[in-house]
């Protein structure tokens, strides 16, 4: 009898055992669970989900009720727990075409550091891949760049000719907003001695002729290239957006954005969601010049549907300031070749008046309107539009951005305040372009302010950050890293006063780009109602030496309790 009772007790206890009404799919706990609520870190013991959402966050002792018999216990053993990344501005297609492209990225990203190795790549490239050089009839590198060549002049025809003659070679710059081609590219385009230069871009020419040295600068680039990517069909677009979606999963990212985005562009994405594809969301703007027909038949949704939806539209307004394309009202330090001294770069419309219509067409249309505008003259012109749109169409809460926003004065800073202008910078740049600005594009003055930050906090604004996927890769540590230290390459510190703290450049990649995207209730914090969206770092960026917030390492990246990527150990 005495053997039994104690049994027996056993039984009744676990008989009264309270049943667990909804428990949780998984619950997160025992690491830093950086909640980005409020306007400094706050910190959470656990995070329980169900169904995609976050169901509670507090108290470990909290979450039994949430703890059923098929719940996953995820201990983080030590490692961070922070919102999902979001892409305040990137071309998420793009990037992965330029992972399946020719890596020209100069170090730390690549190897192409002069013109000869740029060569050896192409080469190699064109050996690897028989298959897409017979489909396809081109041989297509990504990511040179003149400002780090050791040559510190861009590749020409003559040097592509060395790769091939007898097949079209194009290579892209690492802003996007250049490329370069070989003769019988250059043939193939039609570009020749007669030919003009198109309205808002350049034919670069050898010197002391009009003959193309295959230099191409803007819509002299982006003619042919269209025509390039219109030749790829359905396989390799989709092949194309799987490898963008890879590229952004390993940085974290939950969300992404597809800027500037064509017809097909958006067609690809919208049958990868309609065939359950996309394990992360994926918001469009597609070019609200080329694409205004597009738009007119689909418009903008609020809703993702199966994690795609058109979100707004893109204006570009200028080119690239490391390119010395972007529109400056005051001159460049060192003018490109055949420029004079007093060059400022060039607007994308001739007519201002093109400008300021999009502008108008977006707020009648009450499409939110992404503009990029890189050179201070650029985002005059922007907000020229917005104050002419707002008092046309009225205020809102339209929540345009102003893109890159990189030489924005502190005057521009409080119009784009008054007007609700968000303006998504481009912090990354100090590391990458830093020294060529200050040396050669802009000046210590002006390279000093770029993507002013500090300021635009200063003045009681938010702002986002980006990487501009391909521009640089979708790397959100490199993101962290570079508006907290604003180090350049060759360690000098890009405007000291700019910089700032690491839970502000978490803030622009969480809570302010959801906010952005109008998605403040959904993203961009851990708290009970919003996705399961997270990313897990190998250390907290708030609690390290901001200087090594580069060696950081994402983990996993987990959407709506799912995970997408996993760090392979």
């Amino acid at each position: 009898m005495k053997k039994i009772l104690p049994l027996l007790l056993v039984l009744v206890l676990l008989s009264c055992k309270k049943e667990i009404v909804n428990p949780a799919d998984s619950i997160y706990y025992g690491g830093d669970i950086v909640t980005m609520e409020g306007d400094k870190p706050s910190y959470a013991e656990a995070v329980a989900v169900k169904n995609g959402k976050i169901v509670f966050v507090g108290k470990k002792s909290d979450t039994e009720k949430f703890h059923g018999d098929k719940t996953i216990m995820n201990d983080l053993q030590g490692k961070t727990l922070l919102p999902g990344f979001i892409d305040a501005h990137g071309h998420v297609w793009n990037a992965g075409f330029q992972a399946v492209s020719a890596n020209l990225l100069p170090a730390p990203d690549g190897t192409g550091n002069d013109i000869p190795t740029i060569i050896s790549l192409l080469k190699e490239w064109n050996i690897k891949n028989p298959k897409a050089v017979g489909k396809y009839g081109w041989i297509v590198g990504f990511g040179y760049d003149d400002a780090q060549l050791k040559e510190k002049l861009p590749p020409t025809a003559d040097d592509l000719d060395k790769v091939s003659t007898t097949v079209p070679v194009l290579i892209i710059h690492q802003s996007g907003h250049l490329a370069v081609m070989n003769h019988k590219a250059l043939e193939l385009a039609g570009y020749n001695a007669s030919t003009k230069d198109p309205a808002g871009g350049a034919i670069r020419r050898k010197e002391g002729s009009q003959e193309p040295n295959g230099v191409l600068e803007e819509m002299a680039m982006f003619i042919p290239l269209f025509k390039i990517m219109g030749t790829l069909d359905q396989t390799a677009n989709v092949k194309i957006a799987e490898a963008g979606i890879a590229a952004y999963t390993k940085f974290g990212f939950t969300t992404a954005q597809e800027g500037r985005a064509s017809s097909d562009a958006c067609n690809t994405w919208q049958k990868l969601a309609d065939q359950g594809k996309l394990s992360i969301d994926v918001a469009a703007y597609p070019d609200i010049q080329t694409q205004m027909a597009y738009m007119k038949a689909n418009g903008v949704q609020k809703d993702y549907k199966n994690h795609f939806r058109i979100a707004g539209v893109k204006l570009s307004l200028d080119g690239s300031p490391q390119g010395k394309t972007a529109w400056l009202t005051k001159p460049y330090v060192v003018p490109p070749p055949g420029k004079p001294n007093t060059y400022v770069g060039y607007p994308a419309f001739p007519k201002e008046s093109d400008a300021i219509a999009l502008v108008d067409s977006a707020y009648a249309n009450n499409w939110q309107i992404l503009a990029h505008c890189n050179g201070d003259a650029a985002i005059d012109e922007y907000i020229k539009a917005v104050r002419n749109a707002t008092n046309l169409y009225g205020a809102k809460d339209r929540r345009s951005v102003a893109i890159h926003a990189q030489t924005a004065r502190f005057d521009q800073l409080d119009s784009m305040k008054v007007l609700k202008i968000i303006p998504s910078f481009f912090g990354m740049h100090t590391y990458y372009w830093g020294d060529w600005h200050r040396d050669e594009t802009l000046g210590k003055e002006r390279a000093y302010r770029i993507s002013p930050a500090a300021t635009a906090l200063k003045k009681g604004m938010i702002f986002t950050e980006h990487h501009d996927a391909p521009v640089a890769l979708p790397n959100s540590i490199m993101i962290l890293y570079s508006t907290v230290n604003r180090i350049s390459r060759s360690g000098d510190v890009i405007g000291p006063n700019e910089r700032i703290s690491p839970y502000n450049a978490l803030r622009s990649i969480t809570t302010w780009a959801a906010y952005q995207y109008f998605e403040e209730n959904s993203k961009g914090t851990i708290k009970q109602g919003k996705l399961a969206d997270f990313v897990v770092l190998d250390q907290n960026p708030l609690k390290i030496d901001p200087k090594k917030i580069k060696d950081i390492q994402v983990l996993e990246t987990i959407k709506e309790g799912k995970t997408v990527y996993k760090l392979a150990k």
